[in-house]
Order: C-alpha cells, then sequence, then structure tokens
C-alpha cells in the first residue's frame, strides 16, 4: 500500500498489494487526467496521456480546445465547456449558467480514512487517503476528489465533495462519485438486473458504443437493478481475465455508466442519480457525495468478489454480529400472514424451542387495527386483542421457552385508513394539487421533516423500551413517487429523495447506537434495498421475498457476486411455495438456507412430522459450518444459470484448512456422466481427506476414502454421484488430514 506524488512527471500513483492507479496532470491549465488502472507496475507513467496526439493541450494549441477536452482521458469529468461525452460534474449558476471548468489546484497525503457525514462509509486503521483539490474559477466551486486504500485489500475507496467558494448560489445538477477514462479492450458489461422475488440476476452483454449501464429512481437501489457496473475482457471468467468493478455504498437513486466514445474510449461513472436531482449550494456549503468501491481484479469475477466480501467484513460492517453465530430464528409471515394471536405465536414458539430453533420472530399485523395490508401503517400501538396482555407479557412467555424474541417495523410508510394520516396528511410525501399514488395502498412519510422523524424514531423506542427485543426486521414495501414536500422550498424540492435517504440513515445510525447489541436485518419488499449501505447498519438483509430453493440459487448467486455469504438473509420456507408453487425436499432447502443467515419461514406445527424432525439437524448442521460460511473465502463452482442443470459454490477458510462445498442437482437428466467438479482456493500442497454430511443421522461420513492433495482436487476434481430426482443436494467438508 502506497500513495506517492512525484512531482517532476506531476503524477499520482497510487498502490495496492497487486493493482496501480495512476492519474497525472497536464501543463497549464493542470487537467487532471487518468493514465492507467490494473496490475501493480513500477513505474509512474504518464504518456499514457496521449497529450503528445492532435489536437494537443490548449496551451500548445488554444484554437481546438473543445476538441482536446473531447478526447482526453479525463479522470473526473466536468460539463459545458467542451467534453461532450457522459460527465461526472454539472452546476447551474444563479443566471442559468452551466459552463465548469475544474483544474488541478492542490493535493494532500494522509494517514487513515476519513468518514463521510451522514453517510456510510468504509473505515479502519492501516489505511491512505489522497485529497485532490480541483477548482473552477469564474463560479468559485471546488471538488476534493478522495481516494483511500488499505493495507489488506485492492479496493479503491473514491468519493467526492462539492464546496461552493463563491460569492453566489450555485445549483449542482450532477455530482457523481467517481469517474474514470480508459482505453476498450473489447471489454463486455455485467449488471445484476431483476424483479420482486427474482433480484440480482447476473446479466453480461457485449460493450457498444454510447452510453449504457443502469440506474434506479425509484427512491432505493431497487429490485429491478443493483447499484453495481463491470466490465470485464470477453475471456474472464471466475478464475482469470480483468475485471473492473464499481458498486455503490448508497441506498437510493443511482446511475451506473459505461460511456464509449467516438475513439473507442469509455467511461465509467457512478454516483446519486442525476434525474430528479438538485442541490442548493449557497456560498461556504459543501455537498458530500456518496462513497464508491472500486476494484481491479487479473483473478476474474471470483477475485473481484473476495476482495469486496473482504472489505465489506472487515471495514463496512460495524455489527458485532458480522462474525458472531447468529440466532436461528422462525418468522410467522408464511405460517400465519395477518391471522394469529399470541396463542398462536406461543404454540410455534413452544414446538421451534423442542427442535433446535432460537428466536421467534412477529412480522406484519401486530399494530393498531392492521387486519391485512390495507390500514393502519404508522399506529405502531400494540393490538391487545391479538397480543393478549400485551407486548411485554408475550415477550416474557417466549422467553420463558427458551427463545428470544424479534419484530417487523414498515417506519418508513403510512396507511391513507390510519390515525397517523389522518392527523397529519401533510406528512406524506406528495405533490400539492396531485392525488399521490398508492404502492400496496400505502405513502411514504416525508422524513426530511424533522417532526416526521421525531415521530418514527420515538414510535421504534417506545416498542424497543417495553419489551425484550433482540431482533429488528426494517421493511420498505415501496418506491418514492410523487416527490413533493410540504415542508422544502421551491428552489429546495430537487434535494428531497437525497435527503430522505440521509434520513434513513440518521434513524438507522441512531437505533443502532442506542441498542448496541441489537440484531437489525434490513428488508424492502424483499432485497429492493440490498446495498452496500445498508450494511453499514445492519450485518444481514433480507434477500429476496422468494425463499423458494431452486429460484434463490440464481439470486444469491448473483448477490454473492458482491456481498459475503453472511449478509444474506436466507430461509428453509413452506412448500408448496408461497411465491411459485414449487416443491422441494427440505433437506435442499436447507443446504440452500445455509448459504446465508439460515432461518425458518415457515408454520411449523403444521409441516410434516419427517420435515419437522430434521430440523434440529439442520440446526446442528448451521452450527457447525457457520465459521466457514461467514468467514470462509467464496468460489463459485458451477452455474445452473449458465449450466441449467446444477449449481455449487465452496467456502475455503483463510488458512486453507478446510472448505464447504454445497452441490445442488436441479434437474436430473438420462443417459449422462456424473458432474465432474474441480475445486478451487485449496493450497495445492496440502493433502485433504472429504465427508460428506448426512442429514439423516447429522453426522459425517468419508466420501473418499483416500487422501488426495489441493492441486489434485482443484486441477483433476471429484465425481459428484448421480442423485435419483430433481432438486437434490449434497454437502462436502473438506479437511486437512
Amino acid at each position: 500500500m502506497d500513495i506517492r506524488f512525484f512531482e517532476e512527471e506531476r503524477v499520482f500513483k497510487i498502490d495496492t498489494e497487486n493493482t496501480s492507479y495512476i492519474m497525472a496532470l497536464t501543463d497549464e491549465p493542470g487537467y487532471l487526467g487518468h493514465a492507467y488502472y490494473g496490475p501493480k507496475v513500477s513505474d509512474a507513467y504518464a504518456r499514457l496521456l496521449r497529450t503528445g496526439d492532435y489536437p494537443f493541450t490548449p496551451d500548445v494549441n488554444p484554437r481546438d480546445k473543445l476538441g482536446f477536452l473531447d478526447s482526453f482521458p479525463m479522470e473526473y469529468s466536468f460539463h459545458g465547456t467542451g467534453d461532450f461525452r457522459e460527465t461526472a460534474f454539472k452546476i447551474r449558476t444563479e443566471g442559468g449558467n452551466v459552463a465548469c471548468e475544474l483544474k488541478y489546484f492542490s493535493h494532500v497525503i494522509e494517514k487513515g480514512k476519513p468518514g463521510i457525514p451522514g453517510l456510510p462509509a468504509c473505515f479502519g486503521d492501516n489505511a491512505l487517503t489522497l485529497i485532490i483539490t480541483l477548482k473552477d474559477a469564474p463560479t468559485g466551486m471546488a471538488v476534493r476528489l478522495y481516494y483511500s486504500v488499505f493495507e489488506d485489500n485492492d479496493t479503491i475507496l473514491r468519493s467526492a465533495v462539492a464546496v461552493n467558494e463563491g460569492s453566489g448560489t450555485v445549483f449542482l445538477e450532477r455530482m457523481l462519485s467517481a469517474s474514470f477514462d480508459m482505453d476498450d479492450e473489447d471489454f463486455e458489461l455485467i449488471t445484476l438486473h431483476g424483479s420482486w422475488a427474482r433480484e440480482r440476476h447476473i446479466d453480461r452483454r457485449p460493450l457498444a458504443h454510447g452510453f449504457q449501464g443502469v440506474s434506479s429512481l425509484r427512491g432505493e437501489s431497487s429490485h429491478q437493478h443493483q447499484p453495481f457496473i463491470a466490465i470485464a475482457e470477453k475471456n474472464a471468467d471466475q478464475d482469470s481475465g480483468s475485471v473492473y468493478g464499481m458498486q455503490f455504498v448508497y441506498s437510493g437513486n443511482f446511475l451506473a455508466m459505461v460511456y464509449k466514445g467516438q475513439y473507442d474510449n469509455i467511461r465509467m461513472m457512478m454516483g446519486i442519480n442525476p434525474e430528479d436531482f438538485c442541490w442548493k449550494l449557497e456560498p461556504g456549503a459543501e455537498f458530500h457525495a456518496p462513497e464508491v468501491m472500486l476494484v481491479y481484479s487479473a483473478e476474474g469475477l471470483g477475485g473481484m468478489s473476495r476482495s469486496w466480501h473482504d472489505l465489506i467484513r472487515e471495514h463496512l460492517i460495524r455489527s458485532r454480529y458480522k462474525y458472531i453465530e447468529r440466532p436461528i430464528l422462525i418468522n410467522n409471515w408464511e405460517a400465519t400472514y395477518f391471522d394469529f394471536d399470541s396463542d398462536k405465536l406461543l404454540a410455534i414458539a413452544k414446538t421451534a424451542a423442542e427442535h433446535g430453533i432460537e428466536m421467534l420472530v412477529m412480522d406484519d399485523g401486530w399494530f393498531g387495527n392492521r387486519y391485512d395490508d390495507n390500514r393502519a401503517l404508522g399506529d405502531w400501538k400494540v393490538n391487545e386483542e391479538k397480543l393478549k396482555g400485551g407486548l411485554g407479557k408475550l415477550v416474557e412467555d417466549v422467553k420463558a421457552l427458551g427463545l428470544k424474541f424479534g419484530i417487523w417495523f414498515e417506519p418508513e410508510m403510512v396507511s391513507p385508513d390510519s390515525d397517523l394520516y389522518r392527523a397529519h396528511p401533510d406528512w406524506a410525501i406528495a405533490v400539492p394539487g396531485r392525488v399521490a399514488g398508492l404502492a400496496r395502498n400505502q405513502y411514504v412519510l416525508d422524513l426530511s421533516r424533522e417532526e416526521v422523524k421525531e415521530y418514527v424514531f420515538k414510535c421504534l423506542t417506545d416498542i424497543l423500551d417495553s419489551a425484550d427485543i433482540a431482533y429488528v426486521k426494517w421493511d420498505m414495501n415501496r418506491q418514492l413517487a410523487d416527490l413533493g414536500s410540504a415542508q422544502l422550498p421551491a428552489d429546495r424540492q430537487g434535494e428531497l429523495f437525497h435527503r430522505y435517504v440521509l434520513a434513513v440513515y440518521e434513524l438507522q445510525e441512531r437505533l443502532t447506537s442506542r441498542y448496541p447489541d441489537l440484531l437489525l436485518e434490513n428488508c424492502s419488499g424483499g432485497g429492493a434495498r440490498f446495498d452496500a449501505g445498508m450494511l453499514y447498519y445492519s450485518p444481514q438483509i433480507w434477500c429476496s421475498d422468494d425463499a423458494d430453493a431452486i429460484e434463490r440459487l440464481m439470486i444469491q448467486e448473483g448477490t454473492a457476486l458482491l456481498y459475503p455469504l453472511s449478509t444474506m438473509g436466507a430461509h428453509v420456507s413452506d412448500c408448496p411455495n408461497h411465491v411459485v408453487g414449487r416443491v422441494t425436499p427440505f433437506e435442499t432447502r436447507g443446504y440452500v438456507a445455509l448459504a446465508g443467515t439460515f432461518g425458518y419461514e415457515l408454520d411449523i406445527t403444521k409441516i410434516s412430522g419427517e420435515d419437522r424432525a430434521m430440523i434440529p439437524k439442520q440446526a446442528a448442521m448451521y452450527k457447525k459450518y457457520h465459521g466457514l460460511v461467514a468467514g470462509g473465502d467464496y468460489y463459485r463452482i458451477a452455474s445452473y444459470s449458465e449450466n441449467g442443470y446444477h449449481d455449487s459454490w465452496l467456502c475455503v477458510s483463510k488458512d486453507k484448512s478446510e472448505g464447504l462445498l454445497t452441490f445442488i442437482q436441479v434437474l436430473n437428466r438420462p443417459s449422462r456422466h456424473t458432474v465432474k467438479l474441480k475445486l478451487r482456493g485449496l493450497s495445492p500442497e496440502k493433502s485433504y481427506r472429504i465427508f460428506r454430511f448426512d442429514m439423516e443421522s447429522g453426522e459425517e461420513e468419508s466420501f473418499i476414502p483416500e487422501a488426495l492433495h489441493g492441486d489434485t482436487l482443484m486441477n483433476a476434481g471429484i465425481l459428484i454421484p448421480r442423485m435419483n430426482g430433481d432438486f437434490k443436494g449434497i454437502l462436502l467438508h473438506i479437511k486437512t488430514t
């Protein structure tokens, strides 16, 4: 790890253990250009800027300044003065002008990693940070670019701050967090797409000319697109090939874009979506853009994933639960929906406790007049017709059975049919004179208003202070639309959606600070707000409302491309599955849920005795292998999304002494050879034995009798026996001899 400025060459060089990132300054007027990013190099090499190519820099050839700006490899691009590509920074002055030209002013290299006020950001010791200040003299605007690296990771953390140092008001119309230019090397574009109940499916396609990418205008990172983008060599796979990835540490509207220009150069950009965004900067004011995780991997997609997994675990998640074993929970949602009372919950809790489950989570329907999802959101008072004797009594009764207690909230929302809305209709986000659209028959509370935010926080703390509650599931079940705040002035209405996200962050920061031992799980209609920003506040996020084991294979594969398995909320759910109607073996459902937080989403009192008898064995399986899943290196072995037949992944301990291989046979096929799997991530020199976890006995049995070296397992592979039927699974524990 090193950051240096070579004054004579006017070059900035950032080195991680395996990569180098090089920027350089032109002679006057001092533009900051991007020279190189890739495998670690020895030299501070600036000639890659091509300043010697026609039309040359403006100090040499002022007659073609626009041509130069439209082809120069910018490090942080600006709008309105000649760069006609998609740009990272755009302002509008009080006079309506949009021209800006950012030039180098100063820089500083500091020890440590600064935080970002009001926003989630990576943290930790053994870090270096480069801060480069660019200025636009006519408007008085300054932009500080931040680059931070940790000693133990190849990721470069980028963010930016805009400062109005002028005498007039300036409006930020576009401020992305990171941008850089490079040559296209026949790259392909990789994104994650989806919808409700099928989030984060991997999409890979050729990179074309023009702009392409993904975005959200929904007020959340969204089911539809993930705040992530990558470009990869055509031959890049899980093990090899160049991959450049960007991931946004933010939970609202985003833009992730690659622009391929006329000279086959490309620009990667990421930040807050400029649509519907306009931030008023009065003299002296600052705006802090969220953080971007930027990584280069020469070890394909797997190398990118493992860099981010380590970064998120070590430098983003703050919860004490990020490594420790979390309680095995059972959630009553698919068991009862709204049709429950304390007797029903206690019946579930009693049977659950007898079978090794450790926590009961009470989902939607426990408050106000909430007998269905058409009413009462916002009325966070316990419904004592359902919970006889109140919440405190229910919690104590559950604890007497030996279980912890968790509870569901949707604090950002309000139902039109609620006491809260009848008292404060102006607290809902809406445009004056326009009837706001409903989704799930609910509106969104305007959390940019201080009194609304305080009401929400008091509702949360009143409930949490009233009983011994160990877990909170924080849900958010609709997108933002009809953007309008009854409180913000006209020239600040464009700030609403970002102020909303900041308010969510503030509420969760206050909540986790007040209750440091609380296990918080975020959720948004399933996985609509599964992003790095939320992981700063909660160590896990509900991955998808579709908990069908087979659907989850592709959902969890895409999620694991970016996030550690320990962050993925995953449960053994009811069958026939409530979303797709599929029936899968209880054993297989357990194997898939093990690649996540592990829990249950069913009525344990109604499932078959055979399935119920398997729960203590699955609980023992979770406890035996949790450490490998939560802290191990993740390797994708086979992809059902690619082969249409089977799925497999491997978690390897950091010291390479053991691994856990999961194989799911999705569809059985006739007249086929047995499947050969080549393992990854093991030590070539070490000798390993392989054991199969037997769900019937709950014990391990020998799978391959002889010991084999890691190089044999990785190069020659192992054969997986055929299993009769569809949706079958096998779990293999690989241990050094």
